[in-house]
């Protein structure tokens, strides 16, 4: 399945061959549209001109990636504070799994061992954990026993509550939509 989380192309070619633009992009995924976070990691390999690799985001100078991500256009609304935090997730990344993401689910055990792991991460609750989770599940077929269970509602089959559930326009407007709802339901 193609990624269209960005609905940008590129940026979307980026997310479905890179697991570590897929992590950023999930961890861009606050405060601003979920397009404009989803195309952050696009941005940023293109400012760096080349792919991501965690180790040299991890090993890049901080006031120089803070740099980096706040040229216009901007990755994030508050592009100091998420380059820290990206590069706090690229260092977690490199000590924990020699700068390979998709360490994080090779050898889970079931879902609940993935979700710990995803809430390992810097900048990942629960919330997060369990979405991610649900996107690895639902578009990239990462399927450990109970997956679903551990990825709580996002993981239920036929929703469309988080960006787990996004596949094409259509997908994305219904997402908005629920969340909308749950808005007003909540005040």
């Amino acid at each position: 399945m193609r990624i269209q989380l960005a609905q940008r192309s590129e940026a979307d070619e980026l997310l479905g061959r890179s697991p570590l633009a897929l992590l950023v992009g999930m961890l861009l995924d606050q405060q601003i549209p979920m397009e404009w976070a989803f195309t952050g990691p696009y941005t940023i390999s293109e400012r760096l001109g080349h792919d991501l690799t965690a180790a040299e985001i991890a090993s890049y100078d901080p006031d120089a990636f803070a740099a980096l991500l706040a040229e216009k256009p901007a990755v994030h609304r508050y592009p100091k504070s998420m380059a820290a935090r990206v590069q706090q997730l690229a260092s977690y990344l490199v000590e924990h799994y020699d700068g390979r993401p998709e360490g994080l689910w090779a050898d889970a055990a079931d879902g609940k061992e993935l979700l710990k792991r995803l809430m390992a991460l810097p900048g990942y609750g629960k919330q997060k954990a369990q979405i991610f989770l649900a996107l690895l599940g639902k578009q990239l077929e990462v399927q450990p026993l109970g997956w679903r269970e551990a990825a709580g509602h996002y993981g239920e089959d036929g929703s469309h509550r988080s960006v787990a559930d996004v596949v094409d326009a259509d997908s994305l407007a219904q997402v908005r939509a629920f969340k909308q709802e749950a808005k007003r339901a909540a005040k």
